[in-house]
């Protein structure tokens, strides 16, 4: 798969099928090799004598002076190697070249090499440069997966490119105590497609014994009362000392009221990098926020390595969950849950990813004797008179459980105990991890509820992992409705198998199905990354019933069905539907003048034949219809967003009520007119004529989107309102992050 965003081409990128797109550059010859990971191949840089070995992109790639770019790659061989942005002028002239640090170690398997660069004054274009120095001739050093483009940041972190990642510099960090600041390129073999993770590394080391910390110098905004998440990929000394990061929050003038930690327990050797979590709700004081991280119990010099360090709105382990995330993923401790009753101890599973489902930790049950216990969860707010499912996912670790409980016990505005609910109790085996849940309706006065686990040990030292624990209230899994205003209908879709697959039809009266259109085109068969799926249907038609039939396929290919109510889009007679299909923003309900008058033409050679009456014709088969369209635009609005529809050339789905004689069609629209309706220089009206050309559904085409950007993300990756006129060209261009 392409990595998005990148200037490079895809034979480029992964070097398959060959190495078109590179060239030798110093001291090298290149070849393809086989064993890469984005792709099988993978290219091959041979020295022809000890010494620095260069290869460059063969193509250069236009670039804005004074932009950050980033450049990443994967590489491995016998000597280290350090990645480059090469600059040059309108003329091809070197300007500058750009450099990484040179990894600390070098590594057959392979590992990332990347830095972030601004483009230099009088630079145009830029290419890559892949660098390593052999100790002798015909070495061989392995490339592939490589990317040059704008700086992949993770989506929705309130930190900088910068602080998250620090492949510019170490400037987005300052020392709190007994600790300085670098950057260092280890040997880390990241996934391939995690594109966030980069080679150069915020590294931390300590001057003397005793406690380290450091802290990002960025204070983003937060919302009080929102719950946040921080976390970073930790890489620990191999002495021990205990290595965490905080959540600190400040009042607005600059005071920390409120500061969350987690420690890391890593195995044993810890040799890795290891994602650590922090979560906490902003105070009612809190104005801003940032994140720590140190060591404790250090030893002089020891090194703490940081990266993809964010700072995020809290996930929802389950969607519409009112538990906090601390409380559902354990990933800092057991947070809000006691023991009511019983011999039970609970405690966060140790080491990091020994027991999880969520994160890298679960709550660890452990029973002295063969009794009963009952776990709490801290309140959460609640609505009463309606239903609240509450789900544990469980696993049993030594011997087994005679039995375990899942339930709800409410509470009154006034904390008065308002009883539990009956509860629905499960026999665990010893293997794996099961989802339990419950069911059960609050209480008319309640506005708080707990979860409660009753767990009834087999025997002494028996253990019991708890994971991903969720309550919420009970909602259709099957929801539709209907905006005739904005032509689309809603399709809601909850509890679905996260990692599982779903395909949605359309399916009108005569039972005819059509495939709904998602983000990564017709929803066939489309990946789960989330209990919840909303999907706006842009192409459903105009006055005509239809409803949806839903397919789920779990992890192990098992299917479901699901259906939905049925739902018309109702719209003016007088008025058409033009719509983009990738772009639904762009769609405008416009007054039709006059419908089309339908072509079909065919083909066709005619021959005389001598000695006979008829000509013999020879036809190919008749064409789609053809005609002409005339629409109204009655504001200059209107005349503005008709023309960005059309400006792109893209098929377009025309949509009318029942009763013109043409069924849904999507076209393509050829050279237009546009006309006043008056001799008045104020007349707003204009008369468009459309030749329109039938065309068949667009199946590739998926629904364009902010993919999860928020204005926060905008915020935080330009500074004025100037500089970010100077990247996008529209309010759509930046809706879609679509950079000039």
């Amino acid at each position: 798969m392409a990595i998005p965003g990148n200037f490079l081409s895809p034979t480029t990128e992964s070097v398959d099928p060959n190495i078109s797109g590179w060239a030798a550059k110093l001291n090298a010859t290149l070849a393809k090799g086989t064993g890469g990971r984005n792709g099988d191949g993978c290219l091959v840089v041979k020295s022809v004598a000890a010494g620095e070995m260069q290869a460059r992109t063969v193509s250069s790639y236009p670039i804005t002076p004074g932009t950050v770019y980033y450049a990443f790659a994967d590489a491995a061989g016998v000597s280290t190697e350090r990645i480059g942005i090469r600059w040059l002028s309108a003329t091809g002239t070197e300007v500058a070249v750009s450099w990484s640090l040179t990894t600390l170690t070098s590594s057959a398997n392979w590992h990332r090499v990347s830095l972030a660069a601004v483009a230099p004054a009088g630079a145009t274009q830029a290419q890559v440069l892949l660098s390593s120095t052999e100790t002798g001739a015909t070495v061989n050093h392995y490339w592939e997966n490589v990317y040059l483009g704008l700086p992949i940041r993770t989506t929705g972190n309130l930190l900088p490119f910068n602080t998250e990642s620090s492949e510019l510099d170490a400037s987005g960090w300052t020392t709190v105590v007994n600790a300085t600041i670098s950057r260092q390129v280890p040997v880390i073999n990241w996934a391939v497609t995690n594109y966030v993770a980069g080679g150069h590394t915020l590294a931390m080391t300590a001057v003397a014994a005793g406690n380290a910390s450091i802290l990002a110098v960025d204070r983003p905004t937060v919302t009080p009362g929102l719950e946040y998440l921080a976390y970073a990929y930790l890489q620990p000394p191999v002495v021990t000392a205990q290595a965490w990061i905080e959540l600190r929050f400040y009042d607005s003038v600059g005071n920390q009221i409120q500061a969350t930690r987690s420690t890391l327990a890593p195995p044993t050797p810890a040799t890795g990098m290891y994602r650590q979590r922090v979560s906490a709700k902003a105070p009612a004081n809190a104005a801003t926020c940032s994140v720590a991280a140190g060591l404790d119990g250090a030893s002089a010099g020891q090194v703490l390595r940081l990266e993809t360090i964010v700072i995020t709105a809290a996930p929802e382990l389950q969607a519409g969950t009112v538990l906090p995330y601390a409380d559902g993923s354990f990933e800092q401790g057991v947070a809000g849950w006691t023991v009511a009753s019983g011999v039970a101890a609970i405690a966060r599973s140790s080491p990091w990813g020994d027991a999880a489902i969520d994160g890298s930790y679960s709550m660890r049950v452990s029973s002295s004797t063969a009794t009963t216990s009952v776990l709490r969860s801290a309140r959460a707010p609640v609505t009463g008179g309606v239903n609240w499912r509450a789900q544990i996912h469980a696993g049993a670790d030594v011997l087994t459980w005679t039995s375990i409980t899942v339930r709800v016990r409410w509470y009154d505005a006034a904390n008065v105990d308002l009883g539990a609910s009956t509860g629905t109790s499960y026999a665990l085996p010893t293997t794996s991890w099961y989802g339990l849940a419950s069911d059960a309706v609050a209480p008319a006065g309640a506005t708080q509820a707990a979860v409660e686990v009753v767990v009834v040990a087999s025997a002494p030292a028996s253990e019991l992992f708890i994971d991903k624990v969720a309550l919420w209230e009970v909602l259709p899994l099957t929801d539709v409705t209907a905006d005739s205003g904005g032509g689309y209908a809603t399709l809601t879709l909850r509890e679905l198998p996260v990692d599982g697959e779903v395909t949605v039809y359309r399916v009108a009266q005569d039972g005819t199905r059509t495939l709904v259109r998602g983000t990564g085109g017709l929803i066939d068969r489309q990946l789960l990354t989330s209990d919840l799926l909303v999907v706006e249907d842009h192409e459903a038609p105009m006055g005509v019933p239809v409803y949806y039939w839903i397919e789920v396929y779990d992890v192990g290919g098992s299917r479901s069905t699901r259906s939905s109510s049925t739902i018309t889009l109702t719209l003016d007679v007088n008025e058409a539907w033009l719509k983009d299909p990738g772009n639904p923003q762009r769609n405008l309900r416009v007054l039709v003048q006059t419908a089309p008058d339908w072509q079909r033409p065919i083909e066709q050679s005619a021959h005389v034949v001598r000695g006979r009456r008829n000509k013999v014709v020879l036809s190919g088969r008749r064409q789609g219809l053809e005609g002409e369209l005339a629409v109204w635009t009655r504001s200059d609005d209107e005349r503005r967003a008709l023309h960005q529809l059309l400006d792109s050339g893209s098929t377009l789905l025309w949509q009318a009520m029942p009763g013109m004689g043409v069924t849904d069609m999507y076209v393509s629209v050829g050279q237009i007119s546009e006309t006043r309706v008056s001799r008045l220089a104020q007349e707003v009206w204009r008369a468009w004529s459309l030749p329109m050309t039938e065309q068949d559904m667009p199946v590739t085409v998926g629904v364009s989107g902010a993919a999860g950007r928020t204005w926060q993300d905008v915020l935080v990756e330009f500074a004025t309102w100037n500089d970010l006129m100077d990247v996008y060209a529209t309010w759509e261009d930046v809706f879609l992050d679509r950079r000039g």
